[in-house]
Parts: structure tokens; sequence; C-alpha cells
């Protein structure tokens, strides 16, 4: 067999220093960013000389620079604070809430695995080794509530703390817009990159922590030692469920409130200070697609980990001991780090953007560079952490595999994920065909849009599903379900720079909305919205992203959870698991239809809240009158925590209904008709919102002869477009990203779970 050739030690030491380094970049990146002040000091507006060299010429910034220099600085400053203060508060809000169901799930987990064994301290026979002795499963009721704890505090910090960076950053990049669009794009990822570094390195670290803590107690019983760390998956997973469904739900309502009273009906610009929900808006923008982010990729990353872990336990990897082979899947995560930094290098240092036009393909060479990077990296890493040859462990049997069959089973997954991220760009950036139509289709309308949009989505979804195929196909050949678990890996093992990129998209947007509300000039608007919308299409890569690791991070589940449940095989013509599949497929469904009412009916209340305000606050429309922000934010909020509580409620409960009354069998069904439709909708739903987004975009910039034949803004083609990208708001920003968080969780959550539904489950098919 072999062994590694990265000792034991040189392991304890490489994850532990890489997830440090990750931190320490961040601060870097976070004292950079801060050295834009938010007071209207002469030198914190910068010279007209950096400005030249962006292309625009000097009486920009003489204009920004002259008397109300102070004034827009204060307005900054203050739009800021509101922003920051409202997303503060709304996130308070939610963990209260979210903190009483962490505590309530806990104790479930406790009860229901100490339950397996009737709370006995006795040790007991191996799961996968009968002649060994193995810890209580006592032992794993506590770790496991333990890791779940552990799991669910990192993935509300991570969003907490990407908020915190994402408020703090986006007034600095509006002033920054002053001196040019580099500067400003500059601002924007490197905050971007604070939040993807942190994530990263937090989620690596605690994991690792808890490895190594929980190895005291364990010793050499390495199956109960990782059994008992997937519900560090759990913990990450379930909290993101939570927060981009709340999240999503608050930015949404906000959103379609401010866009149809104030777009359509009012004819005002996007952010206008004048429009009561402008507020609630951007504090959507947090809430929603950088907080609820940030747990959702934490979770994907915990979960693959996870994964990866468990059937490692149970191949010669853990059954020989093998420290360093063991934490191959930490090693990736290490090696991913370094390599995110370095791709970070390219975009704040080494190149300069000048130009508009520049700013799409910087963040697509992001993409390029740390796929190719992280091939050498992956390829180094396989050739160090892992023997020569090794068996895996597949339902039952071990399998042979050399290391070179793993290096390409997590290079498939890498490259899987940048083929996604470039189709998923295709057809929701405006600068192709795609997008061009589905604008050119709001010539007849709001119905043809609509029509087009929908139709964009489903064929959307036809290559990253291939690209999903094949590497599962691959990756399972070469290494069983091991494989399906490290080419999930291989997909995240760039979410550094991924999340700084996805990031990147809701700063820019705050950025234009208070650029707006301060009353910058026309020009400045013109570049955070050139900012934007490259945001725009790297946040729908950032979605396909996310998607694809669910399905391959599902799977990777699914196939843990029918070896620890010992169903030896899935046979769809059986009624059990047949039952379970058709009601798996119907889930996405109800709960994208949860998602969208609630979103509907917030909005409902939001549009009566903004025309109530424009048709009884004298001078509103004027400018003479300030409206009432705090009602706007107080309907996202009080809707969103609401109405997050039941799409949750249907996540968390199935598995555990369907596991104790119906069995393993029909759970397996459920978890591969769940997995099977909800990557289908997901991606479909996120495409199409970002489609319609883009195409009211690429009718506002008017940069081509087609675009300005649609517009102007407030011409009929626009209205149809700003009808059709309120529709696909609630499809890309609230039903899509949740739905790849349905389907990692209930197959995380039947994995831990699954030694009580082994023992107790299936009652109705034991009484009749």
């Amino acid at each position: 067999m072999g062994e590694a050739v990265l000792s034991e030690m040189a392991t304890e030491i490489v994850v532990p220093v890489c997830a440090v380094i990750g931190i320490a970049f961040s601060l870097v990146q976070w004292v950079l960013v801060s050295r834009v002040k938010l007071t209207s000091e002469r030198h914190a507006s910068g010279g007209s000389g950096s400005n030249s060299k962006n292309g625009y010429s000097d009486y920009l910034i003489e204009e920004e620079e002259g008397i109300n220099d102070h004034s827009v600085v204060t307005k900054c400053a203050d739009i800021q604070t509101a922003i920051s203060e409202g997303a503060t508060s709304f996130l308070f809000t939610e963990y209260q809430y979210v903190g009483i169901f962490m505590i309530a799930f806990a104790i479930l987990i406790f009860l229901f695995l100490g339950s397996v064994e009737g709370f006995s301290t006795k040790s007991q026979p191996c799961t996968y080794d009968k002649e060994k002795a193995c810890k209580p499963a006592l032992a794993t009721a506590i770790f496991s509530t333990v890791s779940f704890l552990l799991g669910a505090v990192t993935s509300v910090l991570s969003g907490f703390l990407g908020m915190k960076i994402a408020t703090y950053a986006n007034a600095r990049t509006t002033l920054e817009a002053r001196k040019g669009v580099g500067k400003a794009f500059i601002i924007a990822f490197r905050s971007g990159a604070v939040m993807g570094f942190l994530l990263a390195a937090n989620g690596l670290l605690v994991l690792y922590i808890a490895i190594n803590l929980f190895k005291l107690y364990y010793g050499d019983d390495w199956e109960g030692l990782f059994e008992a760390i997937t519900g560090y998956g759990l913990g990450g997973s379930s909290m993101a469920l939570f927060g981009r469904v709340g999240g999503g739900i608050y930015t949404k309502a906000a959103d379609v409130g401010a866009d149809l009273v104030g777009k359509v009906e009012r004819n005002i610009p996007e952010d206008d200070p004048r429009n009561p929900a402008v507020i609630a808006d951007n504090v959507g923008d947090n809430v929603g697609d950088i907080a609820g982010m940030g747990s959702d990729l934490f979770g994907s990353y915990a979960e693959s980990s996870c994964a990866a872990l468990v059937v490692a336990s149970i191949s010669s990897f853990g059954v020989n001991h093998e420290f360093t082979a063991m934490l191959f899947p930490l090693l990736i995560s290490s090696v991913g780090i370094l390599v995110c930094l370095i791709t970070t290098l390219f975009a704040t240092d080494f190149f300069e953007i000048k130009v508009v036009k520049e700013i799409e393909p910087a963040l697509k060479k992001q993409l390029i560079i740390s796929t190719v990077l992280m091939t050498v990296g992956i390829a180094i890493v396989t050739l160090i952490g892992v023997p020569s040859s090794f068996t895996i462990y597949n339902f039952g049997t071990q399998k042979d595999v050399k290391n070179w069959q793993l290096f390409l089973c997590v290079g498939v997954g890498l490259w899987a994920g940048l083929i996604i991220g470039f189709v998923t760009e295709y057809y929701t950036s405006n600068a192709y065909s795609p997008v061009q139509d589905v604008a050119d289709s709001c010539r007849t309308g709001a119905a043809t849009n609509v029509i087009f949009g929908l139709a964009l989505g489903y064929k959307s979804v036809i290559i990253p599903i291939f690209a999903i195929a094949i590497s599962i196909f691959v990756s399972f050949s070469f290494a069983a379900m091991y494989g399906i678990a490290v080419a999930a890996l291989g997909m995240l093992s760039t979410i550094a720079t991924g999340l700084a990129i996805d990031a990147y998209g809701p700063i820019s947007d705050n950025a234009g909305g208070i650029a707006e509300m301060a009353g910058m000039s026309h020009r400045i608007r013109e570049r955070t919205d050139a900012l934007d919308a490259a945001g725009n299409t790297t946040a729908a890569i950032g979605k396909g992203f996310a998607i694809g690791s669910a399905a391959l991070v599902s799977l990777a589940l699914f196939g843990a959870f029918v070896s620890r449940a010992a169903i030896s095989t899935v046979d769809v013509l059986t009624p059990k698991v047949f039952i379970g599949l058709i009601v798996g497929a119907m889930l996405p469904y109800w709960f994208s239809a949860m998602t969208m009412k609630s979103v509907g009916s917030a909005a409902l209340k939001m549009v009566e809240e903004v025309r109530r305000q424009f048709n009884t606050i004298p001078g509103l429309m004027e400018g003479h009158a300030r409206p009432d922000y705090s009602t706007c934010v107080k309907i996202s909020t009080d809707a969103s925590i609401k109405e997050m509580i039941p799409p949750g409620a249907l996540v968390m409960l199935t598995p555990l209904i369907v596991g104790t009354f119906f069995g393993v069998e029909t759970l397996s069904g459920v978890l591969a008709g769940a997995l099977v439709s909800g990557v289908q909708i997901a991606i479909s739903a996120s495409n199409t919102g970002g489609a319609w987004d883009n195409a009211k975009k690429y009718i506002e910039a008017g940069a081509s002869e087609h675009a300005r034949d649609l517009g102007p803004k407030g011409s009929d083609p626009h209205k149809a477009a700003v009808i059709g990208d309120t529709v696909g708001d609630p499809l890309k920003d609230t039903s899509g990203p949740s739905l790849n968080i349905l389907i990692k969780l209930m197959a995380v959550e039947s994995l831990v779970f699954a030694p009580f539904f082994a023992t107790h489950g299936g009652l109705l098919f034991k009484i009749f």
C-alpha cells in the first residue's frame, strides 16, 4: 500500500498555518480598505492626477471636489450608517429565532442518537467491523451535538462578519468611484476578499481543531470520531437555510416594492432617495446576498469535507490510521487558500483596471487563474498527501485506488465548476445573445419577456447537468463515493476567490445606491452601475458553483447515508423506494412555492406602504419631504422572520418524519428524488432571474445601438424589462439559491440520524 510522503507532524502544521495565513491576508485587505476615510478631509478625495489614467477627464474630479465635497461625504457616511444599522438589527432579530431552533435541534440530536443503544455507556461493536469495539452510541450523541453547535455558530459568524465587511465597504467604494472605475473596483474586490478568506480559513480551522479535540476522547475509534464530526456540516447548513430564506425574503420584498412603485408607477430612478423602500432594498443586499450566501457556501464546504471524512474513516486511511491521508480533504482546502491568495493579487496588485469594459474580464480571469493554479496544487497535495495506492470503501467492499485516480476525481470537480461558471455567465451576461434576445423581446411587452426568460432558464440547465453527470461518472468510477466527495471539494477548493467575486456584486450594488441617494453626478453613477452589472453576472456564476457543488455534496452524503444505514441496494422498483422518489422530487416545488409566496405577500405589503407614502406625504415627489424609511425596513424584517419558519420546518422535519415512520429505504428514495429535481429547478430559477435582471440593465445602460433602440429608461420596453426583473427577483435570490441548501441539508441530516433510523426507523411498516 505504501505511506504518504507528508508526515503526520507536517500535516498538523500545514493545515492550521494555511488557515492562519488566510485570516492574516483578510485582515491586511481590511486595513487597505479602511484607508479610504469617510470624512470630508481634502486628501480623502485624492488628486486629479490619479483620475486621468482611468480614461476620464479631470473635470469630473473638480466637479466632485468642489463646493459639494463636504456634504457628499457626510451624506455617504449617513447612508452607510443607516444600511449597516438596518442589516445588523435584522440579523440580530433573525439569530434570536434561529438560536432557539439551534438549541431545540441540538437536544433532538442528542435524544435521537442517544436512544440508539438506550443511552448505554458501554462500548459497542463497530458498525463496519463487528469484531472491534467502538465508543458507545451515547458518545456519538454528545459529540454530534457539540459538532452541530460548532458548525451552526461558525456559519452564523461567517454570515455576520460578511455583512459587517460589506456595509463597511459600500460607501468607501462610492467615494473611490470619484477617482475612476479602477479605484472603486479594487475597494469592492478587496472587501469581497476579506469575506472570502475569513470564511474559508475559519471553516478550515474550526473543523481541524474539532477533529483534534474529538481525537483525545475517541483515540483509535476513527469510525466513531468522523461519524460525530458530520454534525458540523449539519449545523453549518441548517443555519444557512434560515439565512438564505430569511435574507432572500427580506431583500426581495424590498426590491420588488421599490421597483414596482418607484420605477414603473412613479418613473423615478433606481435607489432614488424619494423612494421609501430604498434603505430596506440596500439593507436586503447585505442580509440576503452577503450573509445568506456566506453561510450557504460555508455549509457546502463543511458538508463536502464531512462526507469525504466519513467515507475515508472506513477505508484504508481510517482502518490503518493514516492521519495525513485521512486529512486529505483539509489539505485540499489549505492549498486552496494559498492559491486564492496569489489569484487575488492579480486583481488588486498586478493589473489595474483602466476602463469599464475591463471589469468583467478581470473577474473571469480570477476564476481561470485560480482553477489553473489549483490544478497544480491538487497534483502536489495528491502526490505527497496520500499513498501511491490505497483502498476506498464501496458499499460493503474495498476498492483499490491509485493516487493519480484521486487527483483526477478532484480535478474533474474543479474544472466542472469552471464550466458551470462560464455557461452561467453566457446565459446571464448582457454581453451575449441569450440576454440580448430577452431584452429584445421586451419590445412587445412583459408577457413575451417572461416567456423568453423562462425558456432561457430551462435551456441553461443542459450543459451544467452534463458537466455534473460526467464528474459523477468519472469520480465514482475511480474512487467510489469518496471520489464524488472530493470532486465536490475540488469545486469548492477555490471558495475564497469565489466568495470574493460573489460578495463584490452586492457591495457594488450598494455603492451605486449610495451614489444615487447622496446626489452624486451622473458619471459616478455610471461607474458604479458598470461595477454592479459585472457583479450581477458574477453573482449568477457564484450561484452556479453553489448549485453544482451542492449536487455532488448531496450525492456523496447520500452514499455515506446508504452505507451507514446498511442498505445494500436502492432499488427503485420496490414500492417503498419509489414512493420516496416521487415525493422527494415534489419537495423542491413545495419549498419553492412557499418561498415565492412569502416574497409575494411581503412585497404586496411593501407596495401598499410605498404607495401610501407617495400619496399622503406632501412634497415627497418634489424632494422637499423625507420618506419614512423605517416602516419599510420593519415590513421586510417582520415578513422575513415570520415567513422563513415554514420552509425551514419543511426541510428539517421531512427526513425525521420519513426516516422514523417509513424507514431508511423510503428516505433514500426521498433524498434521490429531491436531489434530481432540486438541481434542475435551482439552476433554471437562478439563471432566469439573472437574465431578466441583466436584460433590464442592458436597456438602461444603452451601450449599443440595439439597446438604445429599446430605451431609454421609462420607455415601454424598459417597463416590460423591469416587470421581468421583478418576477425574477424571488427566483434568483430566494427560491433558486435556497434549493441547493434543501438538497444538501436533507442528505446531511439523514446521515447524522442514520444510526437512529437504522435501529428504530420504519415504524409504520413494522406495525403493518
